[in-house]
């Protein structure tokens, strides 16, 4: 990969994570020695998202099972064709923490997707925010990378 420090604009890095100190974060790591430094700095700003910042990066991402969202996230959930269950799942998810259920769901099936969420509904709300934000982190990763290509 080709570090592109160019392609390192606010909105760019916006369509990674949609939150302000992330995206600030990446851009005052300027200039980057290399494309693990890059990812360095983001995954460790990611890692340390607040209840608050969760909220704002998810208020761009459709539910899990929703074709309606951006081509990223429509290609990001290709693997998704159960549909109808995920409405029943998604609005459990949804009663029971307050916010849409999130996974990184690059190159993984509807099977394996809905396994995951019936599995963390049994989490307590803390659990559940972490591992929201540990989707959230390889969710931004998995797109600074088709970024600086």
């Amino acid at each position: 990969m080709n570090l592109d420090e160019a392609a390192l604009t606010e909105g760019a890095l916006a369509e990674c994570l949609a939150v302000p100190r992330w995206v600030r974060t990446v851009l005052d790591g300027q200039p980057y020695d290399s494309p693990e430094a890059l990812f360095a700095v983001a995954e460790r700003a990611a890692t340390t998202l607040t209840a608050e910042e969760v909220e704002l990066a998810l208020a761009g991402h459709p539910r899990i099972g929703d074709k309606t969202g951006s081509a990223t996230s429509r290609a990001e959930q290709s693997g998704v064709d159960n549909a109808a269950e995920f409405v029943t799942a998604n609005r459990e998810y949804e009663r029971r923490f307050g916010r849409i259920y999130l996974v990184c769901a690059a190159g993984r099936g509807g099977d394996e997707l809905l396994a995951d969420l019936r599995e963390r509904l049994a989490h307590d709300p803390d659990t559940e925010l972490a591992v929201t934000v540990r989707e959230l982190g390889k969710i931004a990763l998995l797109r600074l990378a088709k970024v600086v290509q």
